[in-house]
C-alpha cells in the first residue's frame, strides 16, 4: 500500500513536503517515476532538484583523504628495494662498486704516485726494480738538481707567467662576452653568440697559419708579437667554450636583482662589478681551472712564438732536457712540473662544489 499510494504522487507534492512527512518514507521517487531501494530518504532542496549522488572519484577522494597524505614516491634505479632486500645481489652490487673504485684509484692516483716514488728515487733501482718502495734509499737531491741544473727554475717561473696571462685574458673576455649577451642583451645579441657558437665547429689547426701571420705583422700597428708572452696571452683569450659557458650561467641568474640594481642607479660596469660576477664565483672557478690547466699543457702554440729557449715554458723545454740529465732528475723534473696544477686544481674545486653562488650579491 505504500508502494502504491508513493506512484499515485505528484512529484511536485513530493518536492514541496515536508523532512517530517518524508524522512519515513520506505522509497524515494525519482523524476522518471521508479522507485529506489529501500532506506531513509533525503531531504529533497526547495527547487524540485533529485539529491546528489556520490561519485566513485568523489568516494576515491574522500577514501584518500580519510587515509592521510601517501607516502613519498621514491625514483626506482637499477635495482628495486625488493632486489637489495636479496642478500646475495647486495653483496654482488658492493664488489662491483669496490671493484670500480679500485680501479679508478688505480687508474687515476696511481701513476701520480709512482712518480712520486721513482723522482727521489736512483736511476738504478728505478729500472731494476720499478715497483719497490726504495731499494737503495731516498735520494731527495734529485729535485735540487732539476731545479738548479737543469734549469728548472727557470721554465717554471716562465710557465707561470705564461699561465697567469691567459687566465686573465680568459677571464676578462668570458666575463664580459657573456655578460653583455646574457645581461645587456643588445638587439644584435643572438648574430653574435651564433657567430661565436660556429667558432667552435672549426679545428684549430685551420685557424694556425692565419693566426701566426697575425701575430707575425700585427694590423694597424704593424708590429711582431713573436718572443713576447703577448703572442700567447692574446689568442688565448679568444676562447668561444668560455664565453658561451659564463653566458650559459649568466642566463640563469635571477633578473630582479639586477632590475633593482638599475633602479638604483647602477650602470653597467657597476652591474657587473657588484652583482654579477659574485654571483658568478662557481662558473669563474671553472674558467679558471680550464685556462690554468690549458696554458699550463700547451706544446705547439708556445712552441711556435716563442723560439727563444730562455722564454719558452716546461711544456716545450722538458722534451729537450730529456736527454741532457740522467733518468731521475728528469722524472723530478716532472713531478715539479705537475705539482702546480694539482694544488690548483684542489684550491678552485671548492668554488663549484659548494652551493653559495648567490651569497656575494643577495641580502638576507
Amino acid at each position: 500500500m505504500t508502494r502504491a499510494a508513493g506512484l499515485g504522487r505528484d512529484p511536485g507534492d513530493i518536492g514541496a513536503a515536508s523532512p517530517s512527512s518524508t524522512g519515513t518514507t520506505t522509497g524515494t521517487t525519482t523524476g522518471a517515476g521508479t522507485s529506489t531501494g529501500a532506506g531513509p530518504q533525503r531531504p529533497a532542496s526547495s527547487g524540485g532538484k533529485p539529491p546528489r549522488r556520490r561519485t566513485a572519484r568523489g568516494r576515491a577522494a574522500r577514501g584518500r583523504t580519510s587515509r592521510g597524505p601517501s607516502a613519498p614516491a621514491t625514483d626506482r634505479g637499477f635495482l628495486s628495494d625488493f632486489d637489495w632486500r636479496r642478500p646475495h645481489v647486495r653483496w654482488t652490487m658492493r664488489g662491483a662498486h669496490s671493484l670500480l673504485l679500485i680501479g679508478l684509484v688505480v687508474g687515476c692516483v696511481g701513476p701520480m704516485l709512482w712518480l712520486t716514488k721513482a723522482a727521489i728515487s736512483t736511476t738504478q733501482d728505478t729500472l731494476r726494480a720499478p715497483m719497490e718502495l726504495w731499494p737503495s734509499g731516498v735520494d731527495w737531491d734529485n729535485l735540487s738538481t732539476a731545479w738548479n741544473q737543469a734549469e728548472i727554475s727557470t721554465y717554471f717561473a716562465n710557465t707561470v707567467w705564461v699561465a697567469l696571462g691567459s687566465w686573465f685574458f680568459q677571464l676578462l673576455v668570458a666575463t664580459t662576452g657573456g655578460y653583455v649577451l646574457a645581461v645587456l642583451r643588445p638587439a644584435y645579441a643572438r648574430v653574435i653568440t651564433g657567430a661565436v657558437l660556429a667558432t667552435l665547429f672549426l679545428p684549430g689547426v685551420i685557424v694556425l697559419v692565419p693566426l701566426f701571420l697575425t701575430v707575425l705583422d700585427l694590423p694597424l700597428l704593424n708590429v711582431s708579437l713573436l718572443n713576447t708572452y703577448w703572442a700567447v696571452w692574446l689568442p688565448a683569450g679568444a676562447n668561444a667554450f668560455n664565453v658561451l659557458l659564463v653566458k650559459r650561467f649568466m642566463d640563469s641568474l635571477p633578473g630582479d636583482v639586477f632590475e633593482a640594481a638599475r633602479m638604483d642607479g647602477a650602470g653597467p660596469l657597476r652591474m657587473l662589478w657588484s652583482v654579477a660576477l659574485p654571483m658568478s664565483k662557481p662558473v669563474l672557478g671553472v674558467v679558471s681551472i680550464f685556462a690554468v690547466l690549458n696554458a699550463w699543457k700547451d706544446f705547439l702554440w708556445p712552441l711556435i712564438v716563442l723560439p727563444e729557449p730562455t722564454m719558452q715554458p716546461l711544456s716545450v723545454r722538458l722534451p729537450i732536457i730529456r736527454d741532457t740529465v740522467e733518468l731521475d732528475v728528469f722524472l723530478a723534473a716532472l713531478l715539479i712540473s705537475m705539482a702546480l696544477p694539482i694544488a690548483i686544481f684542489l684550491v678552485f674545486q671548492r668554488l663549484f662544489l659548494r652551493n653559495a653562488g648567490l651569497g656575494g650579491a643577495v641580502k638576507g
